[in-house]
């Protein structure tokens, strides 16, 4: 995708994360988003829906936040036919120790 539909989606990701954080475990999302914290956001880019999934199902299984965005109803040939497709995921907040086992196979978006 290119480079601005790939930042709409990290933003869906992002704000739908921090929602459902915020129900989950306010103190935790409140602290990562006060001005000052240590609060890190990175873009990493999975090499396929199937580690994208898999992901999902480690945050869940350790109880972190996560979100699963799914675009539909745009056209961007090839990939956005218009069909529901799954674009993004957010995860956290999240240590780096809890990170490391689940995003550790991903690459950094550049």
């Amino acid at each position: 995708m290119g480079p601005g539909k790939l930042a709409a989606q990290a933003g869906h990701a992002y704000t739908n994360t921090l929602l459902t954080a915020l129900l989950a475990n306010p103190r935790l999302a409140l602290d990562y988003e006060t001005p000052g914290s240590i609060g890190t956001k990175i873009c990493l880019r999975a090499k396929n829906l199937e580690q994208l999934l898999q992901a999902k199902e480690q945050a869940e299984a350790a109880g972190i936040p996560c979100q699963l965005i799914t675009d539909s109803g745009h056209i961007m040939l090839p990939h956005f036919t218009g069909d529901p497709i799954v674009t993004a995921l957010g995860i956290g907040p999240i240590t780096k120790e809890q990170a490391r086992p689940i995003l550790s196979k991903f690459k950094l978006v550049v």
